[in-house]
């Protein structure tokens, strides 16, 4: 099953078209496609059953589409999940999960374009869960029953803000207005050979700069959730951003950054890819104000 945001409405997403939830469940389920995950259980039965697949499809166009999870209540992210990535950050690999946090506002859809607000923003594609049932103390062999489906993600990074300072900055820096594009769909796990192992990548004007594989994880999807779960409940509709592999711009000699006028394409075979335009923002405080 695929579900997608389109012109903020829930639609299905078939092969040769959309069916929009709210029509043609006669207003069983709402249009707005954050308040489904509350009712995730009942509509996915509904969803697979005989009655939207008889419904008349629409064409749409992938331009209108927006995030799949557009208000989060938590997003949760993983850092340093990816081996090769922990090379390249000259890190150690972590005993268990390290996480933190994006803020909700900065979720974004496929296609939107994203206002770099430094020269210093940086590139992570990322596999995104998003959850369909409350988890709380969930074991690492039942959290794909509280998974609702999978999406693309891009966990931007503003490196200076996100390093500055001891401790670290990460929740701000990977927070500005955009820095968490999703979509385009969402995908249930059951639509997946093997969820555990999708191609992924993401390229910048074209030049692709990120490919792997989420087998290559440190922690599986499942190894994060439990963790978290084992600390924080997590609610329907909540993200959890599962780490980047290697080849992000600030570990390059030179490094390279985002730049206006760019477009970052990320991928992730079986669910699709995110085309995000580039402009320049408006620069963020570099220190404390003066009274």
């Amino acid at each position: 099953m695929r579900t997608a945001n389109l012109d903020d409405r829930l639609v299905l997403v078939y092969d040769d078209g959309v069916v929009d939830v709210e029509k043609a469940s006669d207003g069983e389920f709402p249009s707005d496609p954050q308040a489904v995950f509350d009712r995730w259980p009942q509509f996915r039965d509904w969803a697979q059953s005989d009655v939207p697949a008889a419904y008349e499809r629409a064409a749409f166009d992938e331009r209108q589409l927006g995030p799949p999870a557009p208000r989060p209540r938590q997003v949760f992210a993983v850092a340093l999940n990816y081996a090769d990535h922990v090379a390249e950050s000259a890190a150690d690999k972590p005993a268990q999960p390290t996480i933190f946090t994006k803020y909700p506002t900065s979720v974004t859809g496929p296609r939107d374009t994203v206002a770099l607000p430094s020269e210093t923003v940086d590139w992570e594609i990322e596999l995104v869960a998003v959850i369909g049932t409350r988890a709380h103390q969930v074991a690492a062999a039942d959290v794909w029953g509280h998974v609702a489906g999978l999406t693309v993600g891009q966990d931007l990074s503003e490196r200076r803000i996100q390093l500055r300072g001891s401790p670290a900055q990460f929740s701000l820096g990977k927070s500005f207005p955009g820095f968490s594009p999703i979509g385009p769909v969402l995908v249930t796990p059951d639509e997946f050979e093997n969820p555990d192992d999708l191609p992924l990548g993401c390229a910048v004007n074209g030049e692709t700069m990120q490919e792997s594989r989420t087998s290559h994880m440190i922690f599986s999807v499942s190894e994060q959730i439990a963790w978290i779960s084992g600390i924080c409940p997590l609610l329907p509709g909540d993200l959890v951003f599962t780490g980047t592999p290697s080849g992000v711009g600030g570990a390059r000699n030179p490094m390279r950054f985002l730049r206006p006028g760019e477009e970052l394409r990320s991928w992730i075979e079986g669910i699709g890819e995110l085309r995000n335009p580039l402009i320049a923002g408006r620069s963020y405080p570099h220190g404390p104000q003066s009274a």
